[in-house]
């Protein structure tokens, strides 16, 4: 067989004949492994070496909304902390428009050097891309995890006139009047809406939904007592809450919150697993390097763990998350497939 090897051979199918050369086993040369090796730890030497260096000029933060919203000013909090922190600066960047879209699609077309990152909520990246919004790119597959920065839950709040001191009653009394009870939204498609629409599903009653065009005039017609219901952030409603003006049941979070751990969250006020929060998160483009994503995420932690930090989030009614890119990229996954399931099921479209 090893003198065949060294001559031509020839397979005949019908009238056609093909003549390869096989080789023989001295003309193969062997893998030099210690050559292999040195390759490998001189790729892994490069890589630790980049996020040493990283970053040696400007970062641009993209941020997919207009500046001064809440999502732009969480952003230049974290953004000024880690330029300190790293000695380079991290210059947001807002691009509004396309309830985000504008933005996002800049990150995801951007080189994947850690010069362009985005800074997004879950606004963005769970609920928007189901509301019929047309993008190049796909949320969960464009970019690369860095870190769940923190998240904000609504508040459920009623009018003082409504005869309900828990979610119970109020569930009580909605099943008892179908479609009776008003709540009001932030608009077609916010978060406001999308938990009322949570609400709804999981209780198993019909509230008549008002949309309003942004949280302001939302919480107006509230205290007025023209709804009687409303899902908002706890810093629109935090002054009216405590002023007595408006009555606060529970926050729609999982766990309670540190500016108002008094209040009970829904799903312990008889919704088992209920949890609509707005959270916040940093993606750099997918393919990223490794390094600078772990850099990052190492110190955006330590970030998240100062009381400062803390203690400003608290304000807003938020909390800090904080974890690992994988965490990141779990938690997405879960609330992107727990807001389609929602939009679905009540028919929601956007405006």
């Amino acid at each position: 067989m090893g003198s065949f090897a060294a001559h031509a051979f020839s397979i005949r199918i019908t009238n056609l004949t093909w003549a390869t050369k096989l080789p023989t086993l001295q003309t193969v040369k062997p893998i030099n492994l210690h050559l292999l090796f040195a390759l490998n730890a001189a790729f892994a030497t490069s890589g630790t070496a980049l996020a040493q260096t990283y970053p040696d000029k400007p970062v641009r933060v993209i941020v997919p909304a207009p500046a001064g919203g809440a999502l732009d000013v969480v952003a230049r909090q974290f953004m000024q902390k880690l330029g300190e922190t790293l000695g380079a600066q991290f210059v947001v960047d807002n691009r509004g428009g396309g309830n985000g879209s504008i933005g996002a699609e800049t990150v995801a077309r951007a080189p994947a050097d850690g010069y362009t990152l985005l800074f997004a909520s879950s606004s963005v990246l769970s609920i928007n891309p189901h509301l019929g919004a047309k993008t190049t790119y796909h949320v969960l597959k464009s970019f690369a995890p860095v870190i769940l920065i923190g998240y904000s839950p609504n508040v459920l709040v009623v009018h003082p006139s409504l005869p309900v001191a828990n979610v119970r009653q109020l569930i009580a009394i909605a099943k008892a009047k179908p479609g009776a009870l008003a709540f009001a939204s932030n608009g077609a498609g916010s978060l406001s809406h999308l938990t009322g629409a949570l609400f709804m599903q999981q209780a198993g009653v019909n509230l008549l939904h008002v949309p309003y065009r942004g949280a302001a005039p939302a919480v107006i017609d509230t205290v007025a007592g023209h709804v009687s219901v409303l899902f908002a952030a706890y810093g629109s409603v935090s002054g009216q809450m405590q002023s007595g003006k408006l009555k606060a049941l529970a926050v729609t979070s999982a766990k309670r919150i540190s500016a108002a751990p008094q209040l009970p969250t829904i799903a312990e006020s008889g919704l088992p697993g209920f949890d609509s929060t707005q959270w916040w998160g940093a993606y750099g483009p997918a393919g990223m390097s490794a390094d600078i994503v772990n850099r990052l995420n190492r110190e955006l932690n330590v970030i998240l763990a100062t009381a400062d930090t803390r203690k400003r989030l608290a304000t807003d009614g938020a909390d800090p998350a904080g974890g690992t890119p994988a965490n990141l990229a779990a938690h997405h996954k879960s609330d992107f497939e727990r807001w389609q399931k929602v939009i679905q099921d009540a028919g929601i479209k956007g405006e």
